[in-house]
């Protein structure tokens, strides 16, 4: 077995642009979109200062040598060799040389497209954790939970404004409490919708920290009562309801911002007025609730208490628009649409050449044709490259499937998620990855 490369640092001051860094200390720890990149301009580095560290790790070898020096901790590193330009060795023939140009770039797309997702899987993690600790210390500490409620709203804000298009991107295994997985799943899908209507950088700091902890009155009800469920007594139901002015309590005791007060207050209203507790209507409805209320309702059907009434995620969408017209917010309502595509990460389908395939990633700009995974009996699942639809004009989607309703090694090959959870990232950061 290999010995793990000797990692290499730099002292904060011994920055440049061009070296290719990894920042400790997790996600939310600084407000860059991503934890490893290469280094722009010198306002990267100042900010990378004002973190107060005291040495940075960086990979030579994924560096800019012509801006980044080796010489901190190791000998100058060589320069790697542009993809695709490799010179073959002399007994080489030119089909071979190409056969093996093509074999590397597919195996840096294949690491490149597996960092990317453990990347967000990660990402999703850490906020999920962060969620039920702030959660945890609502009833002993609220103004403490409040201020871990903001500065986490704080980072998603930042990160999702840092760049331009944004990719909705479905996970793998999501483990953890269901709670906070809901909570940062709405806050995720909410901030994104927030982002497509441009909302001021305040209404979003509100709308994450509302969206995040829409729920906090489920604190004061027994555990039997935290889920609906269609069989609950009158009585149950009405307790089951009583959550939302619990809410509002509790928001106030942790001195929430007025705008994340109402999301809390009004994530059960509907367009119609035939919502709970104020029956208001969506004129009488901050934007803010407008939104956490679809977005709460689409992520219940796509993950409800029982698994086994779990919709799939273009059926939610599909139950959603049906409703639209007097249940939801018709602007919010299309601006979701237009933002998760009609086949939404996670639905399965079947393209128009009849192969099986799940959809993986939409561009959250450009979603009618999004990145899927298709089903191909030559390459095993593990070692399959993302298709781009975007890169494939004469492919497309002709319809959604069921799970249930796939061949027996379709349904083993792309192996759709019991539990959804998605998270965000930079465009830029998947265009290695599309093959077509």
């Amino acid at each position: 077995m290999k010995d793990a490369p000797t990692p290499h640092f730099a002292a904060i001051e011994e920055l440049r642009v061009g070296m290719f860094i990894h920042l400790e200390g997790g996600w939310l720890a600084h407000p860059f979109p991503l934890s490893n990149f290469k280094i722009t301009s010198p306002q990267q580095i100042a900010t990378i200062r004002s973190l107060r560290l005291s040495r940075v790790r960086w990979s030579p070898c994924k560096s800019d040598l012509e801006h980044a020096t080796a010489d901190f901790d190791s000998p100058p590193a060589i320069a790697p060799t542009p993809v695709g330009t490799e010179q073959p060795e002399a007994t080489d023939t030119a089909p071979q040389a190409v056969e093996r140009a093509a074999d590397r770039e597919r195996r840096l797309a294949l690491a490149a497209q597996r960092e990317s997702v453990q990347h967000c899987q990660r990402q999703f993690a850490e906020a999920a954790n962060a969620c039920k600790t702030l959660t945890d210390l609502v009833p002993s500490k609220p103004h403490v939970a409040r201020e871990q409620s903001e500065a986490l709203s704080r980072a998603f804000v930042d990160k999702m404004l840092g760049h331009g298009e944004t990719c909705i991107r479905l996970l793998g295994e999501v483990s953890g409490d269901r709670s906070s997985t809901h909570g940062v799943n709405v806050a995720v899908i909410s901030l994104l919708l927030g982002k497509a209507f441009a909302l001021s950088e305040e209404d979003m700091l509100d709308l994450g920290v509302g969206a995040m902890l829409h729920d906090i009155g489920k604190l004061d009800l027994p555990e039997r009562l935290r889920h609906r469920d269609d069989h609950w007594s009158n009585s149950e139901a009405m307790a089951y309801q009583e959550h939302v002015m619990h809410g509002v309590a509790q928001a106030r005791r942790m001195g929430l911002s007025e705008g994340a007060r109402r999301v809390v207050e009004q994530h059960h209203e509907l367009a119609d007025g035939s919502g709970f507790p104020l029956h208001l209507g969506s004129d009488r409805m901050s934007v803010g609730a407008r939104i956490v209320a679809l977005v709460n309702r689409y992520d219940n059907l796509c993950n409800p208490s029982v698994p086994s009434r779990a919709l799939t995620p273009h059926e939610a969408l599909s139950l959603l628009f049906a409703q639209g017209k007097s249940k939801f917010d018709a602007t919010i309502l299309g601006g979701f649409v237009k933002m998760m595509g009609v086949y939404p990460p996670g639905s399965v389908v079947q393209l128009t050449d009849e192969r099986y395939a799940i959809v993986v990633a939409v561009n959250s700009t450009r979603p009618l044709k999004p990145r899927v995974l298709v089903h191909d009996r030559t390459v095993p699942s593990d070692q399959a490259l993302l298709l781009d639809l975007e890169t494939v004009p004469q492919l497309g989607i002709r319809r959604s499937v069921k799970p249930a309703a796939l061949p027996r090694d379709a349904l083993d090959y792309l192996s759709p998620r019991p539990r959804m959870a998605y998270f965000f990232e930079p465009v830029r950061e998947l265009e290695t990855e599309a093959v077509g």
